[in-house]
């Protein structure tokens, strides 16, 4: 007779003791933390892991209709031309084509209430990347027992 393992609902089975929600508050809005926003996304719901992203500040933008250039901070502005070819020739698909496919395994994606009403943004002013606008208290509630990423 096999042995059964019972874990708690937060737990990932692939890997015992480890989460199986992350969620990730994204605050940033230069280029530099997009690219790693789309990775962390992605993977963890191509693990199979509950994903959210809570994305608030001046990162919002890069969620809107209205197309706004990413801009990279001063000291990596440099190596901003090298970097996209690299991930040209490597084949990597863009932060966002990234993200798109996390939510087509799952993830969703929430735009802070209160930054969107302070930067005069309403629930149509965004793109399909985001699902819905909800408060911090909405986003705490859906990623309590999970680990939490800042970005």
């Amino acid at each position: 007779m096999s042995e059964t393992t019972v874990r708690p609902a937060t737990e990932s089975p692939a890997r015992p003791g480890a989460t199986s929600k992350v969620s990730i508050v994204m605050f940033s809005g230069t280029a530099d933390k997009f690219i790693p926003l789309g990775v962390f996304t992605q993977a963890a719901a191509a693990l199979g892991m509950q994903v959210l992203v809570f994305v608030t500040g001046f990162a919002l933008r890069g969620f809107t209709k209205e197309h706004h250039d990413l801009p990279f901070p001063a000291e990596f502005a440099g190596a901003a031309p090298d970097l996209e070819r690299g991930m040209r020739a490597a084949n990597v698909a863009s932060w966002d084509a990234m993200l798109r496919q996390a939510r087509q395994m799952g993830a969703r994606v929430y735009a802070c209430s209160m930054m969107s009403e302070v930067m005069g943004l309403g629930r149509g002013d965004y793109g399909d990347l985001v699902d819905d606008v909800v408060g911090a208290a909405t986003f705490l509630e859906e990623a309590e027992g999970g680990e939490t990423l800042f970005i």
